[in-house]
């Protein structure tokens, strides 16, 4: 059942095109990892989605609403942690969160105080003496104490350190047994690589790969470190590889996913003693794209 989703969405600002036609699908109980550096794309299209900004061209669908015409009963239903968090500063960060809770007509003060207690907030200080990871506590224990059937989570572990960083990622993954569903944008390769069912890279306003990241894997290149018997020479004529380094007694190098059958066979002429081999990550595949390049805020 499809949750969330974006036809040919498109955003213009005068001669500038943000967004130029972005498909996202995002079903019941999946995470989505939607990645890119700063000034690709990512905020203006959750702007668009939570009928902030309206598309110039394509359509943005939530429930099967439309983002923008039905933005208030579309928002009854999700929960938006954004990756700057913005508090009444005279409120506690405890009042804050009866206050949402409140709005979506949910009373769970279960949940509300066992995430209190996960991510080690102090609920009684005012807002106004909270760090910046503090505000993001705030509201992602806001968030994960309603019943949302969508959460929206742009950045939202800025500004938190690696342990909470793994609450965080817990409360993720009970919220998809829950049947839940989650559009991810992060910077932090790992988390997305730990936590998404897919992922969509956007460049420049377009979407440039897409897919689960088994299914992305064959983008990238395979790290192999090998050991010879007999010395593994005339390697850099062979198709398919790249960046060879040596280290001490072996060589490190990337195959091409496709020619990594014939590499092996080259390889195994010279009596291999030591072969270590680790599959193309999240990280590679983000650079092989934006290396060189540079986003704006």
């Amino acid at each position: 059942m499809t949750i969330l989703k974006t036809t040919h969405l498109t955003k213009r600002f005068g001669n500038f095109t943000a967004l130029d036609g972005v498909n996202i699908e995002v079903n019941k109980g999946e995470v989505y990892g939607f990645i890119g550096p700063n000034g690709a794309g990512k905020s203006t299209t959750i702007r668009v989605l939570l009928g902030m900004l309206k598309a110039t061209e394509g359509e943005a669908k939530i429930f099967g609403k439309d983002a923008w015409k039905d933005a208030v009963d579309i928002h009854k239903r999700i929960a938006y942690v954004p990756g700057d968090v913005n508090l009444w500063p005279n409120l506690t960060g405890g009042e804050v969160i009866d206050l949402f809770v409140k709005l979506r007509g949910i009373n769970n003060k279960n949940r509300r105080e066992e995430l209190i207690r996960k991510f080690d907030l102090d609920p009684s200080k005012k807002c106004r003496t909270y760090s910046k990871g503090n505000r993001q506590k705030v509201a992602l224990v806001a968030a994960f104490s309603s019943d949302a059937d969508l959460y929206i989570l742009d950045e939202p572990t800025s500004g938190l350190d690696p342990l909470m960083e793994k609450v965080f990622q817990e409360c993720v993954m009970a919220a998809k047994r829950d049947g839940k569903s989650v559009l991810l944008s992060s910077h932090i390769l790992s988390e997305v690589e730990k936590l998404c069912d897919k992922i969509g890279i956007i460049r420049q306003g377009k979407i440039i790969e897409s897919g689960s990241l088994n299914e992305l894997r064959h983008l990238t290149r395979t790290s192999l470190l090998v050991e010879t018997k007999k010395p593994l020479s005339s390697l850099n004529e062979i198709n398919g590889v790249h960046d060879i380094q040596e280290k001490g007694q072996a060589l490190s190098f990337h195959v091409d996913t496709e020619e990594l059958d014939n590499v092996m066979k080259y390889v195994s002429q010279f009596g291999i003693v030591k072969l270590e081999s680790s599959p193309p990550t999240l990280e590679d595949l983000f650079m092989r794209h934006y290396e060189g390049t540079r986003g704006e805020s």
